[in-house]
């Protein structure tokens, strides 16, 4: 009869541990897919934010073709601070959705204004947590914010004046020898990652790939 008293008596703390150990396990599971969430939301932002720069890294190139002459625009570019416009926000808008994020509106996507050329992407998860033992989760969403910058990756170094006097025309209207127009020259040189881009052509300007001259990361703050 004491055994059995005994039995009877520890059933019900066995049952309370039982109870408690289930409570855990679904709160840690929880916990796990809350983060998760979190942490789904932040790679969508990050790759938002990193699609919309590249594209607008990109763009850039129409500006930087027409302009390559502009005297002193290539030493504001590439030795001074870029900002250019933000001309990607439609990329991330794409890479959000694919990511089952949407981009938080009005000024979801935006550039910065603090001398960098880059920008910032919010977004928030298309789907709720779900429900759970934490409160509050059943329609809660997980937001992110990420930041992408445009860096240049050369160093522009202006063509030296030699000081010489213009020689005059043997010919009036004449542009030389031949009596052509004198060949434009280019404006300096350009030397990325520690090496010069010697095959320009003034006369026929075609600029390498963007991802040359331009570095796209995400920002640590």
């Amino acid at each position: 009869m004491t055994h059995s008293h005994e039995a009877g008596q520890a059933a019900p703390i066995y049952i309370t541990m039982v109870a408690g150990l289930l409570f855990l396990a679904l709160a840690f599971f929880a916990v796990g897919q809350a983060g998760a969430t979190r942490n789904s939301a932040q790679s969508g932002a990050d790759a938002a934010a990193l699609a919309a720069a590249q594209e607008t890294r990109d763009r850039f190139a129409e500006d930087l073709l027409a302009n390559f002459f502009t005297p002193g625009f290539l030493e504001d570019v590439f030795n001074g601070e870029p900002v250019g416009p933000v001309l990607g926000c439609a990329a991330a808008l794409r890479l959000a959705d694919k990511n089952g994020m949407d981009v938080v509106t009005p000024d979801g996507c935006r550039g910065l204004n603090d001398g960098r050329w880059g920008i910032t992407v919010d977004v928030i998860s298309q789907e709720s947590m779900g429900q759970s033992i934490l409160p509050d989760t059943e329609d809660k969403k997980a937001e992110a914010t990420a930041t992408a910058v445009i860096v240049p990756r050369c160093e522009f170094k202006p063509a030296e004046e030699d000081g010489k006097p213009e020689e005059e025309d043997p010919e009036p209207g004449g542009g030389g020898e031949d009596g052509g127009e004198e060949a434009t020259p280019l404006p300096g040189e350009l030397r990325c990652d520690g090496r010069g881009l010697l095959d320009l052509d003034p006369e026929n300007l075609v600029l390498p790939d963007m991802s040359v001259l331009f570095s796209v990361r995400l920002a640590e703050d």
